[in-house]
């Protein structure tokens, strides 16, 4: 009789775990969820390839990256924009990047704007461009032969801090955090980005020495019990300025910090996580993020969970639920670390061709996370264990809308008139009207257009009857049409923000024989 029940009891449990994998597998993916790559420049990991390429030949690289990334439904992009005190776009504060030119301080040739260049490449593809900076570290190293003279570090070397072989601004100078805010808003001023983005660097990660900034704290901290609560004030005030900042210069625009995993570990702070981490956020890099969110002075996070599920430091399961508990109602995004996949023998996890897809399946089962960063293109590119191959025959298969932010704009555009269908030898060729302007609604940057089979009723919310995402004409030709098929189409329009308008009129269409 024991082993009878016991036989039963495992066999039920087979049953229901069997249930829950084929739960996961057939998750639909959403309607709304932001797919986006960080493409970084320093050291060249991603773009350009090397130092000192042609502009033609740094267009074309960039071009490329672009057209795959589309076809693994990404629809964001985090280009690193400044990643040492230098710039990957044209400007009179700042000197051009050496991983650009091959020389700091040397224009591209022949001259041209790689920053405007990549936005109006990635809105072409209905990207948004999430501008990434840096904003303390100064240099990659201190080789005088890769600095030129005329580097902020040689011209205001009061400014700067030698430390772990790199040059960083002092963040507990008034007139850095002005410095820092000043440039990032020349860029929000001069330029057609969605969003301003930072990585996990904000005071440098701890060596065995001190940060040498005993100095700064006996004439800036007096107000201050100890040094650290100083230094997160310090990087508090870069964060509160900027976002008041963009707010009040371009409302529409984002602001989004990626951190390190791990914000505090429970042991030292009951709001923090389940987690054994030596190193966190708050106590070592002196970036309160979760303060961040629940103050609303970030629109985003997108934590670095570059660790695999049931990892005992830190479980990447684990991780991803206390973020989403502690995201304050601001878009909780995933970092994840493909890099790692097949590439970390310490962890015979990371050669489980499965963890990247049961990764994206947790993150959907969360409805406190609304999408995931790839790190980096690079490593997505290259297809690690089939992880490009599974974004587009499974999980990224069907297009998806960055989700809205109602804190920003919640107004939608009014809806396209005029919907027509022609039969062609080409397909079917849908012709409609953009939305008139309205003093209370927003104007349409793309358009979505849904079809079904002919006799089905087109459903908005069902990513499944999304065709084609739009960013172009009035005007569009379905050559996936097939002759014989009778399909129903409408179309919707959608602001800068991804507020949906209500559905056309829809047609009837099918392809000319």
């Amino acid at each position: 009789m024991k082993l009878s029940f016991q036989f039963r009891a495992a066999a039920f449990l087979a049953v229901l775990l069997g249930l829950f994998a084929l739960s996961l597998q057939a998750q639909v993916s959403p309607k709304r969820e932001l797919r986006g790559v960080w493409i970084a420049t320093v050291a060249n990991i991603d773009w350009p390839s090397q130092k000192g390429l042609s502009a033609v030949t740094q267009m074309e690289e960039f071009r490329y990256i672009l057209d795959e990334h589309q076809k693994n439904g990404i629809n964001a992009l985090f280009v690193q924009v400044r990643p040492t005190t230098d710039a990957f776009y044209r400007t009179d504060k700042e000197l051009w990047s050496h991983w650009l030119t091959g020389k700091q301080g040397q224009e591209p040739n022949p001259p041209y704007d790689p920053l405007a260049f990549q936005i109006e490449e990635a809105h072409q593809r209905g990207m948004e461009f999430h501008a990434w900076f840096n904003p303390y570290r100064a240099t990659h190293d201190t080789v005088s032969a890769n600095i030129s003279p005329k580097h902020i570090t040689k011209t205001k070397p009061e400014w700067f801090v030698t430390y772990a072989g790199k040059k960083y601004f002092k963040p507990g100078l008034p007139e850095v955090r002005a410095y820092i805010v000043n440039i990032i808003m020349d860029v929000v001023r001069n330029y057609d980005i969605d969003a301003v983005h930072f990585d996990d660097y904000f005071y440098p990660y701890p060596t065995k020495d001190p940060f040498p900034d005993d100095e700064d704290f006996a004439k800036y901290g007096t107000n201050f019990t100890n040094k650290d609560d100083w230094r997160r004030y310090n990087v508090d005030e870069v964060i509160r300025v900027l976002s008041d900042s963009i707010k009040a210069e371009k409302p529409y625009v984002k602001f989004g910090i990626s951190p390190f995993a791990i914000w505090r570990n429970a042991s030292q702070d009951p709001r923090g996580s389940d987690t054994k981490g030596g190193l966190t956020n708050y106590d070592h890099l002196y970036a309160d993020v979760r303060g961040w969110l629940e103050k609303g002075w970030i629109d985003y996070n997108v934590p670095q969970l570059y660790f695999h599920i049931g990892y005992p430091v830190a479980d990447y399961a684990k991780m991803l639920d206390w973020w989403a508990k502690n995201s304050f109602g601001k878009h909780n995004y995933i970092g994840q670390g493909t890099y790692r996949v097949n590439n970390d023998a310490r962890f015979k996890e990371w050669s489980n061709p499965l963890e990247s897809g049961n990764q994206i399946r947790l993150n959907r089962a969360n409805s406190g996370v609304h999408g995931s960063v790839y790190f980096s293109s690079k490593s997505v590119m290259s297809n690690p264990l089939g992880v490009q191959d599974s974004l587009r025959q499974n999980f990224y298969k069907n297009p998806a809308l960055v989700p809205t932010m109602p804190w920003k704009d919640n107004v939608a555009p009014l809806v396209p008139t005029g919907l027509k269908a022609h039969a062609t030898l080409e397909g079917v060729s849908l012709y409609w009207n953009a939305p008139a302007p309205a003093p209370d609604k927003e104007t349409a940057r793309y358009y979505v257009i849904y079809r079904v089979l002919s006799g089905q009723t087109i459903n908005p919310e069902n990513p499944a009857h999304i065709l084609k995402i739009h960013n172009g004409p009035t005007s569009f030709t379905d050559t996936s049409a097939k002759p014989g098929e009778r399909y129903t189409y409408g179309v919707t329009a959608v602001d800068r923000l991804h507020n949906e308008s209500a559905l056309s009129r829809t047609v009837a269409g099918k392809r000319k024989k």
